[in-house]
């Protein structure tokens, strides 16, 4: 039984180990670079659109293109340039986000480039009711304004 034990535990790591390698070749051989891949807004305002700019770095040594970007939701305005980039060159991918619906929310981005690689970015926040009617007047103003007349 301990044999059978060992020999599991050996497939295990040996799985795990091919997994790892995997995943850092695929990323070796990735060409678009991003600083950030998740931006969080924090809290803001409903009603108040908000933007943040991803920055891609082209790490290739060919020209890059970006043939789409793609918002997981209709609230999500991606806008890129449709020029090539050049290897060593960066290029801006600008993320708007309406703020029309109260509550948290995450929201997934999909840059499509190069003939099928694609690379996922993120946004997150919460969404914020501002109050419908405007605060109460401060009677203790009202009544300092008296006073010094």
């Amino acid at each position: 039984m301990q044999k059978l034990y060992t020999l599991l535990v050996i497939l295990g790591l040996a799985s795990f180990v091919q997994a790892q390698n995997s995943t850092s070749q695929a990323k070796a051989g990735d060409v678009l670079s991003v600083k950030e891949t998740r931006y969080d807004f924090g809290k803001i305002p409903q009603g108040k659109p908000v933007t943040h700019i991803f920055e891609v770095v082209n790490t290739g040594k060919e020209p890059l293109q970006i043939e789409n970007v793609q918002a997981s939701c209709g609230c999500t305005t991606p806008e890129w340039s449709h020029d090539r980039i050049a290897p060593g060159a960066s290029k801006k991918i600008t993320v708007g986000y309406n703020a029309a619906v109260k509550g948290e929310f995450e929201k997934a981005i999909t840059v499509f480039y190069n003939s099928g690689k694609t690379k996922l970015l993120y946004i997150k926040g919460e969404v914020w009711q501002t109050p419908a009617d405007p605060a109460p007047a401060n009677a203790s103003v009202q009544l300092l304004k008296n006073i010094n007349h």
